[in-house]
């Protein structure tokens, strides 16, 4: 199970940087790890640290209120590259829930859903607005009200849209185990009946 998703309120960080593919997101030597905690430290690692460890202060995620984001807004194609679900991980850890740009790559799109992090599509000129307003932080508080599938802050009330079945996974806090656990008995009869049939004969040749 994940935490479910319902309302979601804080401070929206602006990175108006398009195709962030997922080793900028978390590089590669962080993969070693099996685990989804701690992984927040490591978030954009190469651009939050210099050479030496030390934080940048000129990126956003290094300043206040930033470094308290929960929503994250960036440009096209967000999560492109290599399709490593411990990019989400990584964001998920560190506190963002809610990505905001204009289109994502396929695979980041569908592993934010299965990690419990809401990625919403908008229109190139809403997300330049929501963008602006994040930028001071007057202005940079949002909220995002999942059940009505809103965005609410400095500009205004805003609908996003959202898959059905994506909303519905979101809300129960669901992920993939958690959806076939109520198959789990029927995939048991199953591959007891396929084993005891002859292991190396597809089910479908002995009925």
């Amino acid at each position: 199970m994940m935490p479910a998703f319902t309302y979601q309120g804080g401070i929206a960080a602006s990175l108006p940087l398009a195709n962030i593919d997922t080793d900028k997101i978390l590089p590669a030597a962080f993969l070693k790890t099996i685990t989804r905690h701690g992984l927040g430290s490591a978030l954009f690692h190469a651009m939050r640290y210099d050479e030496e460890g030390q934080e940048r202060s000129d990126f956003v995620l290094n300043q206040e209120p930033w470094r308290r984001a929960s929503t994250l807004i960036a440009l096209e194609n967000f999560g492109c590259g290599s399709s490593r679900e411990h990019a989400p991980w990584s964001l998920v850890d560190f506190g963002i829930r809610v990505i905001i740009a204009p289109s994502f790559a396929d695979i980041f799109y569908n592993n934010c859903f299965k990690n419990g992090l809401l990625p919403i599509i908008l229109e190139p000129q809403a997300v330049e607005a929501w963008m602006q307003a994040a930028k001071i932080a007057a202005t940079a508080t949002l909220k995002v009200d999942l059940p009505n599938q809103t965005l609410t802050g400095a500009i205004g009330t805003m609908a996003f849209a959202i898959p059905a079945d994506r909303k519905r996974t979101l809300l129960l806090g669901l992920d993939d185990i958690s959806e076939s656990e109520p198959l789990f008995d029927d995939i048991s009869r199953f591959e007891a009946r396929r084993n005891y049939v002859s292991p190396d004969i597809p089910l479908e040749l002995t009925r």
